[in-house]
């Protein structure tokens, strides 16, 4: 598992505290982008942040600007624990860098709290606009503006150890399809006993479960939040069936016990050890996974009950800050990194994924049919548009951590148990909104 991987998802509870700070410090979305939309390379240097789990994807695309371009960009980068709480702090002072990147579920909040100026005029030049990921420009887009661009993507997919699939009599070529199969699928591995086991999960990482169970939510027909990110549906029937067949995975010894205390950043190693059947994880530990006698990884969409798929999108934006002397030149960089030359020849060089959808098929994507997927699936998924999504969902302490522990490990009836968390969830949701 890579580091990218294991920060997002496992130690992303912190980010609450910055959440909070950003609630205070700008009065409200920047109304222009001021001066020319075009990008300007004039030597200029520019200044960059970005947190540690992106750090390596973003310098890699500034050091071959840097070295194409008159115009200097210069990193700095933060630990992802303490990234949310600078970035409030630099916002409340004015003291923004030319460029910010951020996670996406933390752009409504950074759009909405006037920390990115306006580039809808910039990106209405594009020619390729309508192929930017979908869910990064959603979560970026306020009030009918657009304040930031998709600059990495991260999103949940079925991993599949192909070694166990033959092993268990099933067929490697042909990954779950619905949950019952991913049921059916992980028991028959469990069968195979020792130390091997049928699926994974990190049950205590609450950015971890919404990160792979929302996803058979969607692919189902339900929902999680209403559109407007301020009351959860977590009580609909169809998250209890969801949840349902996780407890029951666990209760039955599908999943190993240790899975109901794995917080993050462990979360993905049994897979990368050969024992785990199927497990759904973030397409960028793909990148890490030293395959062979025991590990033979597939990949497929995250199934729904009965078919369908899904993906939660995740990743960062980037924008120019909302108190930026040089934005025609940030915005230089910016229409470079969407480029074709940057998406393709060091995006999908490097085996990430592409935030354009007309160039999924390049010729990296060509060489590994996995890759392949992960860029199908970045313009079908979802990312949840929430001001409140952080001290929601990523915080140990917030009303999701206690409901999903409840629904997969408590007792009582799921559907019970989720209708009685929805209200602490929505009332979270909805506060100060």
């Amino acid at each position: 598992m890579t580091s990218h991987t294991r920060t997002r998802w496992g130690r992303a509870a912190a980010a609450v505290t910055g959440a909070l700070v950003l609630a205070a410090c700008q009065s409200g979305p920047a109304t222009s982008a001021a001066g020319d939309p075009a990008g300007v390379d004039d030597g200029t240097t520019i200044t960059m942040w970005t947190r540690s789990p992106t750090a390596t994807f973003s310098q890699t695309l500034i050091d071959a600007y840097n070295a194409s371009h008159r115009n200097k960009v210069k990193l700095t980068v933060f630990p992802a624990d303490s990234y949310q709480q600078k970035v409030g702090t630099a916002a409340g002072a004015k003291q923004l860098p030319d460029l910010l990147a951020a996670d996406v579920v933390y752009a409504p909040n950074y759009a909405a709290k006037g920390l990115f100026l306006d580039v809808t005029a910039r990106v209405d030049q594009l020619p390729f606009k309508g192929t930017l990921a979908p869910a990064h420009v959603k979560a970026a887009t306020h009030d009918g503006k657009l304040y930031a661009v998709p600059h990495d993507i991260d999103l949940s997919a079925v991993f599949y150890n192909k070694v166990l699939f033959t092993r268990a009599g099933l067929d490697p070529a042909k990954p779950p399809a619905t949950l019952a199969e991913m049921v059916a699928d992980a028991r028959k591995i469990a069968a195979l006993g020792g130390d091997v086991k049928g699926y994974f999960f990190g049950g205590a990482c609450p950015g971890c479960q919404l990160f792979t169970s929302w996803p058979m939510i969607w692919a189902s027909g339900g929902t999680v939040l209403n559109d407007q990110g301020t009351a959860a549906t977590l009580d609909d029937p169809t998250a209890a069936q969801v949840y349902s067949l996780l407890r029951q995975m666990y209760t039955d010894g599908v999943v190993p016990a240790s899975a109901k205390n794995e917080s993050g950043p462990t979360w993905t190693q049994p897979f990368l050890d050969g024992k785990i059947g199927i497990q759904p994880m973030g397409a960028t530990a793909l990148q890490g996974m030293k395959e062979g006698p025991d590990l033979q990884v597939g990949v497929a969409p995250i199934p729904g009950l009965t078919g369908g798929s899904s993906s939660f999108v995740g990743g960062d934006v980037v924008g120019i800050g909302s108190n930026s002397a040089h934005a025609a030149a940030a915005w230089d960089f910016i229409s470079w990194t969407l480029s074709d030359q940057a998406q393709v020849d060091v995006v999908a060089k490097s085996k990430n994924i592409t935030v354009r959808s007309d160039l999924a098929g390049n010729t990296y994507a060509k060489q590994d049919p996995r890759l392949g997927v992960f860029n199908r699936l970045a313009g079908e998924g979802r990312t949840p548009i929430s001001v409140n999504f952080g001290k929601t969902f990523n915080d140990t302490n917030g009303p999701w951590t206690a409901t999903v522990l409840d629904a997969v490990f408590g007792g009582g009836d799921v559907g019970a148990i989720l209708k009685q968390h929805n209200a602490a969830v929505t009332e979270s949701l909805s506060s100060g909104s």
